[in-house]
């Protein structure tokens, strides 16, 4: 697991971020994946994830327990970035820039709210294409957006499935970001709301979410607690 760490990216946030713009201003490709304990704690098991962190993509913190497990290992990993704040950084740029979009994941009635949002408030945007998560064949839609080659993709299906058909697709990927954003659709299509700014300025976001949704609390100790357990013994 402290192999992964230290994969981690370790400046600001708005330096990722523009490391991203020149990505995408030059054509590049780059596959990330937000590390969370849920990540690390299910690689244990799942040699396709692990398979998929041994490699060299982009790895963000994605949860504070993550940036406090890189410091007591002495891994100088400044800020959590967050999948939703790369989803909605992306966006900006898109609009920004005209770049194309595809969206995969989330139930349909999320998806087409958040393509409505996009077409209404990031004009800008060229939507190539967008499917929901309740597909019958995930390698369709995958090889679909491969040959549409978007500027960005963003796949909400959740820890591991949405990394792994990323990994599965990715050599054949000509430019573009590409990343798992989870639940993101749901908070970016106004399904759900954010946590308020209070609780992430001081990183508690996970616990608004588990106030909101008290069946997280078991997951959260699989997760979250184990992680921080295996951390300390380190």
């Amino acid at each position: 697991m402290q192999k992964y760490l230290k994969k981690i990216y370790k400046d600001s946030k708005d330096k990722y971020f523009n490391e991203l713009a020149k990505d995408l201003n030059s054509k590049k490709k780059r596959f990330i994946i937000t590390v969370n304990p849920e990540t690390l704690m299910i690689s244990e098991n799942d040699n396709e994830l692990k398979a998929i962190l041994d490699s060299n993509f982009s790895y963000v913190a994605d949860g504070i327990a993550v940036v406090k497990a890189c410091k007591k290992l002495n891994l100088d990993v400044k800020e959590r970035i967050t999948g939703i704040d790369i989803a909605e950084y992306l966006l900006n740029v898109a609009n920004e820039n005209s770049y194309s979009l595809y969206l995969f994941g989330a139930k349909e009635e999320v998806i087409n709210l958040l393509v409505d949002k996009i077409k209404n408030e990031y004009q800008n945007i060229k939507i190539l294409g967008y499917s929901n998560g309740y597909v019958d064949d995930y390698d369709k839609v995958m090889k679909k957006i491969v040959k549409l080659n978007p500027d960005i993709c963003m796949v909400a299906l959740g820890i591991p499935l949405q990394e792994k058909l990323i990994y599965k697709y990715f050599k054949e990927v000509k430019k573009g970001i590409y990343i798992g954003v989870g639940g993101s659709f749901d908070v970016l299509s106004g399904s759900k709301k954010r946590a308020p700014k209070i609780f992430i300025k001081l990183n508690l976001e996970w616990l608004y979410r588990i106030v909101k949704e008290p069946k997280r609390i078991k997951r959260f100790w699989n997760n979250n607690i184990k992680f921080m357990l295996k951390i300390k013994k380190k």
